[in-house]
């Protein structure tokens, strides 16, 4: 037995606003019914002894910690700007103003 059916097909069709043909319906629902069992299967391999993991191995956070440190004074990172406006670096329009 197919574990979706065509009128469930054209249920989730409706719902993602897809306007499917007929034959489409049934080529979707043989497709989907192989995905389903496919899961299906995948959840009979899995034990319970087994926790549910989210990668194979385990992750450690490598990032160091945010602190404040010194760094390049603004005086000197403008000084090697082509072009400074207002204490910034002036760079050209990329993009127009829309209204």
């Amino acid at each position: 037995m197919s574990a979706i059916t065509r009128a469930e097909v054209a249920h989730l069709a409706r719902l993602a606003r897809l306007d499917l043909a007929e034959d489409e319906l049934d080529h979707y629902a043989e497709q989907l019914d192989v995905i389903l069992t496919s899961v299906a299967r995948v959840s009979e391999v899995a034990a319970d002894d087994i926790p549910p993991t989210s990668h194979p191995v385990p992750l450690v956070n490598v990032t160091r910690p945010d602190e404040a440190r010194p760094s390049l004074a603004r005086a000197d990172a403008l000084a090697a700007a082509p072009a400074v406006e207002d204490d910034r670096f002036r760079v050209p329009r990329i993009l127009e103003e829309q209204e």
